[in-house]
């Protein structure tokens, strides 16, 4: 029988739509996570394509866009306040003391504190902190399901370059 996602669950399925999209975002965060389970810190750094895509910077970048969409996006704070880097690029930019536990801690707190931003907020509440303008939390819950989930991809196939090298 096959393994599904807990999003699979009878439970979720009969929740509101909030709570579906919640779910959805913790399943993508938890896996997006845990690519670096199991690795060493030289194999999380490694370069495997052109870009500066590495599986530590990948997560460590899931971290500046959960601080985009559910901080800057829902306070409007600028990236300087909150201590994110100014454009997408550069969060991928790994430092000498970004391991593989700081870096996932960091990416748990950001997660922790975007469901504390968004727990009294509806999905067709308008944000208004975010640099492309006003957006209802749908979109935003929409557009990074989609960020997730192509970063998901991304980490599978660098750990299987990794894990096969």
């Amino acid at each position: 029988m096959p393994s599904f996602p807990p999003t699979f669950d009878d439970q979720v399925v009969a929740l509101p739509a909030h709570a579906q999209f919640e779910a959805f975002l913790d399943e993508h965060r938890a896996a997006l996570n845990g690519c670096l389970d199991g690795l060493t810190e030289e194999q999380v750094r490694r370069e495997l394509v052109a870009s500066r895509t590495t599986l530590l910077g990948l997560v460590k970048h899931a971290t500046f866009v959960e601080k985009i969409w559910f901080d800057e996006a829902v306070t409007g704070r600028s990236r300087a306040e909150i201590g994110i880097p100014a454009t997408s690029d550069e969060s991928f930019v790994l430092d000498d003391d970004d391991t593989i536990a700081t870096v996932q801690r960091a990416h748990r707190e950001a997660c922790d504190a975007s469901r504390r931003a968004t727990s009294s907020l509806g999905l067709d509440d308008i944000l208004h902190g975010h640099r492309r303008g006003p957006c209802p939390l749908r979109w935003v819950y929409l557009h990074m399901l989609r960020e997730l989930a192509q970063h998901c991809g991304h980490a599978d196939i660098l750990r299987e370059q990794l894990v096969n090298d």
